[in-house]
């Protein structure tokens, strides 16, 4: 019988396990609509994660720092798996959260083009409309290497190896789509509205100059169509900005 502290040290008995998402609509329909995770004794799990002893609980809705991150670091995945729908000979690297928004780092035969980058977008929403459940399972370290390299993800499997013998292996699951990834995620691909990709790079696997060369797309993401747009309006005129600037050092030499 589990009991649930709460931040303003209140509690809740369970008779049996429960998941944070059912704390959270214990507590109000309102805020289990808008819970993505939880901090359960101070480690971010998934809302799905299940409290099986007296705990303490923090409900993470969008709203806060680390409900932003971890949509950021759901729309990584969610970009891997539109590359992935698109383009099935690219491989996914890694695709961590960055100020304002994430990468994904893909190992490809060519860079991706504007067009291409237009194309993963439009996949993007369509994939979040179709709100596909995210998932978590643990799983065995061979099989889940075994598995990667029969998929051709050879670099998955090259960073399970990597991964401390004491360390859980974690596989999460959006449709047809799995990756490798510690987590949390939101529970479902419906939370991932407000994004825009904005560049492509090269970058190189584990940062050596000596590996292979990947291409590195970078989105911006945030947890509401305000705060998108706020974004956009001030990269456009720093754009402005430094198109002026040019202009007028370009004068100097005339």
């Amino acid at each position: 019988m589990p009991i649930v502290t709460l931040p303003d040290s209140s509690t809740r008995e369970y008779s049996d396990g429960v998941t944070v998402s059912e704390v959270a609509h214990d507590i109000g329909p309102g805020l289990g609509k808008a819970t993505i995770a939880g901090l359960v004794d101070g480690v971010e799990v998934d809302s799905e994660f299940r409290i099986q002893k007296d705990s303490s609980l923090e409900i993470i809705t969008e709203r806060s720092e680390a409900g932003l991150a971890i949509i950021r670091h759901s729309t990584a995945h969610l970009m891997a798996m539109a590359v992935k729908q698109l383009f099935p000979d690219a491989q996914v690297t890694i695709g961590p959260v960055i100020d304002n928004g994430f990468y994904y780092d893909f190992a490809y035969k060519r860079a991706f083009l504007p067009d291409d980058l237009n194309a993963i977008e439009e996949r993007m929403k369509e994939l979040v409309e179709q709100d596909h459940k995210i998932s978590r399972e643990q799983w065995c370290r061979n099989d889940a290497e075994v598995f990667f390299l029969d998929i051709g993800e050879d670099y998955k499997a090259e960073i399970i190896k990597s991964i401390p013998k004491n360390e859980v292996i974690s596989l999460y699951k959006q449709g047809s789509f799995v990756d490798l990834c510690r987590g949390p995620h939101v529970p479902s691909t419906s939370h991932l509205r407000w994004f825009k990709l904005t560049n492509v790079s090269t970058a190189f696997w584990r940062a050596d100059s000596s590996r292979e060369t990947l291409v590195r797309i970078y989105g911006m993401c945030y947890a509401s169509k305000e705060d998108l747009q706020a974004r956009e309006t001030l990269l456009r005129e720093a754009a402005k900005r430094d198109h002026r600037k040019l202009g007028k050092d370009l004068q100097l030499f005339h």
